[in-house]
């Protein structure tokens, strides 16, 4: 079951907040984050993209959670919290979120589990609704809420005519680029050829790979864990080795899934292991928050057992990907989703998450996705 939902775990220092100045926080801060009383509304007969509207029944206190981890409120703890909150599929009928206020972890501390629904936000734009939320300094005033009046529902004849101009919208921009290759049509053959190759690159990549002992049929339930390595280690060793973060990144996680698989018996010298490694598309343009991504597809080098070779190759190969245009076919193929019949979307939506639901995945084993968080301390009450 494909729930589409993301979270992330804030950990705060000092006594945990009563819930209602959390509520009364994100009352303070919606205006800047319309999407929270927002809900999805299909159109009728799906004769257009589903839209947007106002919750006319947006209750904040639905959607702030309250709960306590039980004594004594280790890691383990937070760990099984974590996977039981994201083994639930978000509300349909309301928008697409929730926060909880965890109390009782160990050494004095609480936190904020925000869950949100992929369609809202990407890891970008995730941690921008991160900054909202918090502040800059620990003693920041709440302000009074603004007045907020939700626009009246829309009739079914509206809502239709309201999707199909969000897809002339789309169709003009795809004219209006038409209309740039009539005017510079040797940079218009240069940007299809490097869309074909990019296009070919990515089909490439997409197919299925050898059987291993880590896939199978994505059922309801869900396990989270982490790990913590210090930013400055992972510097050090790409100013000792060469690369970058993210180079560094995908080399450990490469030489973490070897030992997995050794561990469960498989051939790690012809097992692959391939990853999406999204990519913001985003231009600067922040207004509201939403999701935004292309992606590259990457076949981890867990062949590889020396480290620093591992590192080496992760670079050049994730070079060449950088330089294959995978990313710009990635980003037509999502366009090309808006502008087709929504019937024919939603239909085949449906067909390829019942499939997904009987057959393990052999297309992408995981997803690697860095997205850096806010470079100031940040306060929560």
């Amino acid at each position: 079951i494909t729930h589409m939902h993301i979270a992330g775990v804030s950990v705060f220092e000092g006594p945990p907040p009563d819930v209602d100045e959390v509520v009364a926080l994100l009352a303070s801060k919606l205006e800047r984050i319309p999407r929270y009383r927002q809900r999805v509304r299909t159109v009728p007969l799906e004769l257009g993209r589903p839209v947007w509207v106002d919750d006319p029944h947006f209750n904040l206190a639905y959607h702030v959670r309250h709960t306590a981890l039980p004594a004594p409120g280790d890691d383990r703890a937070l760990r099984r919290l974590m996977g039981r909150l994201m083994s639930q599929p978000l509300d349909r009928n309301r928008p697409l979120w929730e926060a909880w206020v965890v109390e009782g972890l160990d050494d004095g501390r609480w936190a904020i589990i925000s869950k949100v629904h992929h369609c809202m936000v990407d890891g970008i734009s995730g941690v921008d609704l991160l900054s909202a939320l918090l502040d800059l300094t620990p003693d920041a005033e709440v302000a009074i809420p603004a007045p907020w009046d939700p626009d009246p529902d829309p009739s079914p004849i509206e809502m239709v005519l309201d999707a199909w101009r969000g897809l002339a919208t789309d169709v003009g921009r795809m004219a209006g680029r038409a209309v740039d290759a009539v005017r510079d049509p040797r940079r218009a053959v240069a940007d299809v050829r490097d869309l074909g190759a990019g296009l070919i690159e990515f089909g490439r990549h997409l197919g299925s790979t050898p059987p291993l002992s880590i896939e199978g049929p994505i059922g309801p339930h869900r396990s989270w864990a982490h790990s913590t390595v210090d930013l400055a280690d992972i510097k050090a060793a790409r100013r000792a080795f060469g690369g970058t973060v993210n180079d560094v990144v995908l080399a450990a996680l490469a030489g973490a899934y070897r030992v997995l698989l050794e561990h469960r018996g498989d051939d790690v010298d012809e097992a692959v292991v391939r990853t999406l490694v999204p990519v913001s598309v985003r231009g600067e343009a922040r207004d509201t928050p939403d999701n935004r991504v292309s992606a590259l597809l990457y076949e981890l080098p867990i062949d590889e057992r020396d480290p620093v070779a591992r590192l080496a190759r992760v670079h050049d190969e994730m070079e060449a990907l950088k330089t294959s245009h995978m990313a710009e076919a990635g980003e037509v193929v999502t366009g090309l989703g808006e502008v087709a019949p929504p019937m024919l979307v939603g239909t085949g939506t449906r067909a390829t998450i019942r499939l997904m639901r009987r057959l393990p995945q052999r297309s992408i084993n995981t997803v690697t996705t860095n997205v850096p968080g806010p470079q100031f301390p940040l306060f929560c009450l």
